[in-house]
């Protein structure tokens, strides 16, 4: 089945993607074919892993899209590049894939996502890992030239997400996770900061939907560090809210802020950057700071999930911290932050990363 082309619509009105169907619990992989199929689709399935993902739920998605009735094929990504998603696109056209299955962390979902909206075809999200809200958006972020770019792709049809495999994940992943979702505390006073300095659209809904699910995840720190099945669910229900409040602001604005130019400034610099939730997490402390904001609480709720909240932790050497918080305006010159037009000096760097303790 191929989709039609994003229509278009006048200058003034907003245009909204969202999931039609959204599945999250214990075993339900083994469901994804007959999602599809209880939402009219029919045909060629191709499913985009990882090598690791393969053996975990991949096998049981391809059972489940077979007894469906559909057939399917399966294609191994290495890393989210530009690259990879010429790879998946050929794959597609020789397949004649009529419906893109993304199964597996970060990567897998963003090069099917992308891949897919590429050849306008549909799109299904597996997510095996809660490390980030890309499982859920219209957006995806590609490395290449040497620093990570941010598209738009589309939202997935439906989110199959179970929790089972999900609360197997290393519990690295589930804590960063939690650091992308807390960064919407900074991201949404970013956006209101663009809308009062730029005239920035700004929307409540949107909004007040982000900051919600890193309400969710502060208010349930605790269940999530045991990796019980409640807790795990919370997360991922975080992270599907964030997809969704970017899908309804029509951009990443409530969900990517100063925080995030900050972790993508790192990744650019960094020898061995740490996860992107993880430098996510550090950058909401310095940036809450920056704000005025309970920078504290951060903290303690990001030691509580067990997620890193200094630069040693990260295993980033200090120097990189500042010289991130001085470079990470640069990053989005478009993207109006508490960092401004003009950024930090090396001096304020050092006083905000020092007082928050990220670095001694």
């Amino acid at each position: 089945m191929r989709l039609a082309p994003t229509p278009q619509f006048p200058t003034d009105s907003h245009y909204m993607q969202l999931p039609r169907e959204v599945l999250i619990g214990k075993d339900v992989a083994p469901h994804v074919g007959a999602t599809l199929k209880r939402l009219g689709y029919s045909g060629t399935a191709l499913i985009v892993t990882g090598p690791r993902v393969r053996s975990i739920a991949a096998e049981l998605v391809i059972q489940s899209l077979d007894q469906a009735g559909f057939k399917s094929s399966i294609i191994i990504t290495e890393s989210a590049t530009t690259d990879e998603v010429l790879n998946v696109q050929r794959e597609i056209k020789l397949r004649s894939a009529d419906i893109v299955v993304g199964v597996g962390g970060g990567k897998d979902i963003d090069v099917a996502k992308l891949s897919s909206m590429k050849e306008q075809k549909t799109f299904l999200s597996v997510p095996t890992a809660a490390s980030h809200d890309g499982i859920a958006s219209p957006l995806v972020s590609m490395k290449g030239m040497n620093r990570p770019y941010s598209y738009v792709a589309h939202s997935p049809v439906a989110i199959v997400a179970d929790t089972s495999i999900i609360a197997k994940s290393p519990y690295r992943l589930i804590a960063s996770g939690c650091g992308d979702v807390l960064a919407k505390y900074t991201a949404v006073r970013d956006w209101k900061l663009a809308h009062r300095i730029k005239s920035e659209y700004y929307g409540d809904y949107a909004a007040e939907l982000a900051l919600m699910s890193s309400r969710l995840v502060i208010k349930n720190a605790s269940t999530i560090r045991t990796i019980s099945e409640s807790g795990v669910r919370t997360l991922v229900e975080a992270l599907i809210s964030c997809g969704v409040a970017m899908s309804i602001a029509g951009s990443s604005r409530p969900c990517s802020g100063s925080e995030h130019l900050f972790s993508h400034a790192l990744t650019t610099i960094a020898p061995m950057p740490a996860l992107h939730g993880e430098m996510c997490g550090v950058g909401t402390i310095l940036c809450a700071y920056l704000h005025g904001a309970n920078w504290e609480l951060i903290r303690d709720v990001l030691r509580k999930i067990g997620a890193p909240t200094t630069a040693s932790e990260l295993n980033i050497d200090a120097e990189y911290i500042v010289e991130a918080l001085t470079k990470a305006h640069s990053i989005r010159p478009d993207r109006y932050t508490i960092f401004g037009d003009s950024g930090l000096t090396k001096e304020a760097a050092v006083r905000v990363a020092t007082i928050t303790g990220v670095i001694n």
